[in-house]
């Protein structure tokens, strides 16, 4: 398998994380079908969304699979007035990634990164490997302490 940008990054800096492929529908990326798939606990795998701040900052959050952003206790958190989701024409320029392969590691430059406090309940979460069918198992702390991740309340 070709090693993503996620994948070479965790192993430069010495951080264990194991791996999961699955096959990818192209038609159902959501974070439900990659349970169903990998026959993993949602509460487990963790989604990365991208936003813009009114500043025009982008921002980077975390959270469980079955789970929905609260954008307005997202900018509370960031300490700006508002966010919004990033247009998905942006998203490979901005981060390296497509939309169902965009992982919290290896994105182009480093922002603001929050994870969802429930990570923090959890032995392993799974996160997106930086492609498609591919997901990164990783201990919550080894990610939040690598990516200099916020933890907080997020969602609805």
């Amino acid at each position: 398998m070709k090693k993503t940008n996620a994948m070479r990054e965790l192993d430069k800096n010495k951080i264990t994380y194991e791996i999961k492929e699955y096959e990818v529908d192209e038609n159902d990326l959501g974070a439900i079908a990659v349970s169903m798939k990998t026959g993993q606990d949602i509460t487990k795998i963790f989604k990365t969304l991208v936003l813009l701040t009114d500043k025009n900052d982008m921002l980077v959050a975390c959270i469980p699979g079955a789970d929905n952003i609260d954008l307005k206790k997202l900018a509370k958190v960031a300490g700006v007035k508002k966010v919004e989701m990033l247009e998905l024409k942006k998203l490979l320029p901005m981060t390296g990634y497509i939309r169902g392969g965009c992982s919290p590691i290896g994105i182009k430059k480093r922002h603001r990164t929050f994870i969802h406090e429930s990570a923090l309940t959890k032995d392993k979460i799974m996160i997106s490997g930086g492609m498609r069918g591919l997901q990164i198992i990783i201990s919550p702390e080894d990610l939040i302490k690598y990516t200099d991740m916020e933890v907080a309340d997020i969602i609805i």
